[in-house]
């Protein structure tokens, strides 16, 4: 039953997420593209190979992913270290963060957050009744701030954010003490703070979301306009298609800050509904992995989880005005291959591990 649910609710989102493409893409695909579909017809094909990826991977024993797991995490290593070097990674953004396959661009990102979230699975697990003291947590805290740095080289902040959020949920669930936290709190404050201040734009972004009506045409643009979109939505919206900030004053309202175009369109309500569909497949998930029957499952599902709901949550909070803007995608909904196709693989990656639960009973 749990299974169904959650392919069920997957599915609501992501087609949500099409229709939402549509409405919030044609004006800019025509206007840079001279198609109105341009955006909606790739969106559909990172669909489809999405849900073959789930498919897939909701097929495979989740035990396969514990044996290689050394090999899955040393590929996505070299990925991030390949996508570093001029004439392999792709600018975009500013962020040197894609390999270019044509029609669809790979984020090595994405493939890590999966790779160090399967061997702090497997670590834990081994682990788990050691995990008491400090330094048999240092391997999986090593592996995580190796990631974030190669993340940060690209520059790439939310993704290395929502990486190393995931797989500090997973030491909270695990027997790590609760007083360590405070100090790799500090540590992660000050990191923080150097960061911001190495890269002004940084600073900008923190300025501009103190205050975005600071420099309206600059930093706090995209801010303002997300908000100028949500407030005329009220409580029912618009109406479908008839956003007003789509017209080129929310720029690729496709991606990051879909949300604010899905308020405008079909208002509070609307925003709600969305809202109780991933707050839902969270739930569902999580209260399955209190029954998985072996640890490394349990941590697996977890850390997906997680990982997907941390994503949503930032995105959610940059649209209303509650983060700094960070370029973090709503997972199943924004416009993007790599973060659609890897996202449902990672669902079909819960939905076997709930089938072996489903199996216990």
């Amino acid at each position: 039953m749990k299974t169904k649910k959650i392919t069920i609710l997957t599915i609501i989102i992501v087609i949500i997420g099409l229709i939402s493409v549509y409405s919030s893409s044609h004006i800019w695909a025509l206007y840079k593209y001279d198609d109105a579909l341009y955006y909606i017809k790739r969106q559909m094909i990172f669909a489809v190979l999405g849900f073959i990826a789930m498919f897939v991977t909701s097929r495979i024993d989740y035990h396969l992913y514990k044996k290689y797991y050394k090999f899955i995490l040393i590929i996505c290593f070299l990925l991030l270290i390949l996508v570093l070097i001029p004439g392999l990674g792709v600018v975009r953004g500013g962020s040197r963060s894609w390999f270019n396959f044509g029609i669809f661009a790979l984020q090595p990102s994405e493939l890590f957050k999966i790779g160090i979230i399967i061997f702090s699975a497997v670590y834990m697990e081994k682990h788990y009744y050691h995990m008491k003291k400090i330094r048999y947590s240092l391997p999986v805290l090593l592996m995580m701030g190796l990631g974030f740095l190669l993340i940060m080289l690209q520059p790439d902040f939310g993704s290395g954010v929502v990486m190393a959020c995931s797989v500090i949920v997973m030491m909270i669930v695990s027997p790590f003490p609760f007083r360590y936290f405070v100090g790799l709190g500090i540590l992660g404050v000050i990191g923080i703070v150097i960061m911001i201040l190495s890269a002004p734009y940084r600073m900008e972004r923190i300025l501009s979301f103190l205050n975005p009506f600071q420099d309206p045409l600059g930093s706090g643009f995209q801010a303002i306009q997300a908000l100028y979109a949500i407030g005329p939505g009220g409580l029912l919206g618009v109406g479908f298609d008839k956003s007003i900030q789509k017209h080129f004053y929310l720029p690729e309202p496709q991606t990051d800050f879909i949300f604010a175009i899905i308020a405008e369109e079909f208002g509070f309500i609307g925003g709600i509904i969305v809202i109780g569909l991933y707050t839902s497949l969270f739930k569902t998930v999580l209260k399955v992995s209190q029954n998985v029957p072996d640890l490394f499952g349990s941590f697996l599902m977890i850390g997906i989880i997680s990982m997907i709901g941390i994503q949503t949550l930032i995105n959610l909070g940059v649209v209303v005005g509650l983060f700094p803007v960070t370029g973090v995608t709503l997972p199943l909904m924004s416009y993007g291959g790599t973060s659609l196709v890897i996202t449902l693989m990672s669902i079909g990656i819960l939905i076997n591990i709930s089938k072996s639960c489903h199996d216990m009973l």
